[in-house]
């Protein structure tokens, strides 16, 4: 069938909700400086309440719609899939999403958890503080795909970060099979090495049977690979019939697959501010390029471009329209 998008996007539907605070709130609150903890429903709503309303700001955010919020701005056509709840937080993430200029029409969960969120803490050396309630993304399964939607798209990218349920994993196979069925590529991130020692073995499988481009950073595809070798983990991946694409930081990254590898060079910045969000953004402007049937050495420059824009300001998702 014909593509109505060029990316569809699976993956957490996450709120991320920011504000400055001073030091003592973190440990008023028992918040890890600069860290990530888990937290459950209640913690989340008593931390949403005690940040201040000074500075205050939400952002439809998650890996995975990061990215897909970041392809659209680069003009790419855009949706996305992720489960949020039936209440306030939900809305705002619905109509953020909506705002970035991608279509998401996922009919929220009215029972279960709330929606997921992200409470930053920004201290004022500007150390982000993240206590993250992974809530309704806990509970998406193969019955939240769109098979239309899914179908649409000319890329289909997921995101690992949803992988840690077996519902969510056999989420993942359902929405390849429908987009191979409908001609379509297949995207997978990695997301985290620790996400990745969790699910190695299911990964594999993924990648060497329903994946068609891979992304992930240098830690990410050594894990995959059990190596402490970048090499040895890149001559492993150019085994598999898939086109990787690795970032390597300050290093650059490396496109690779059986016929070709592409060295990139990381975009200089002026000064690095935060990173978080690099490397969704590095798939967003790889993607972009790619769904226009761009040449690899481009979509790695559109790639860099991309980390580069984010990386020179706080948050995860561009503040302007990149020129590539």
């Amino acid at each position: 069938m014909a593509s109505t998008y060029d990316i569809v996007g699976i993956g957490n539907a996450i709120m991320d909700i920011i504000a400055p605070v001073q030091d003592n709130f973190l440990s008023e609150h028992n918040i890890q400086k600069g860290g990530m903890t888990l937290i459950d429903e209640a913690a989340a709503l008593s931390l949403s309440t005690a940040l201040p309303e000074a500075g205050r700001v939400e952002v439809a955010g998650g890996s995975g719609s990061n990215t897909i919020a970041g392809a659209a701005m680069m003009g790419a056509k855009s949706a996305y899939i992720g489960l949020v709840a039936d209440d306030a937080v939900g809305t705002r993430f619905t109509q953020g999403m909506r705002d970035a200029g991608v279509t998401y029409d996922v009919a929220p969960k009215s029972d279960g958890l709330a929606t997921a969120r992200c409470v930053i803490a920004v201290t004022p050396d500007g150390e982000r503080s993240m206590s993250t309630f992974l809530g309704a993304c806990t509970q998406f399964t193969s019955a939240n795909l769109d098979h239309d939607l899914v179908a649409s798209g000319k890329i289909v990218y997921l995101e690992g970060y949803l992988f840690d349920s077996d519902e969510a994993k056999a989420a993942f196979v359902k929405a390849a099979e429908i987009a191979k069925a409908a001609g379509n590529k297949v995207a997978l991130t990695l997301s985290d090495s620790f996400c990745v020692g969790r699910h190695r073995a299911s990964f594999l499988h993924l990648v060497e049977n329903h994946i068609d481009i891979l992304f992930a950073n240098e830690a990410e595809l050594t894990s995959l690979f059990e190596t402490e070798d970048f090499e040895a983990a890149i001559e492993r991946v150019s085994a598999f019939n898939v086109l990787a694409a690795v970032t390597r930081s300050e290093k650059g990254s490396v496109i690779v697959n059986r016929e070709e590898r592409v060295n990139v060079a990381a975009e200089p910045v002026a000064k690095v501010v935060d990173t978080t969000g690099a490397g969704d953004q590095y798939a967003a402007g790889f993607l972009a390029a790619y769904s226009q049937d761009k040449p690899l050495v481009e979509c790695g420059r559109w790639a860099s471009l991309a980390a580069a824009e984010v990386i020179s300001h706080y948050g995860a998702r561009p503040e302007r329209k990149i020129a590539v």
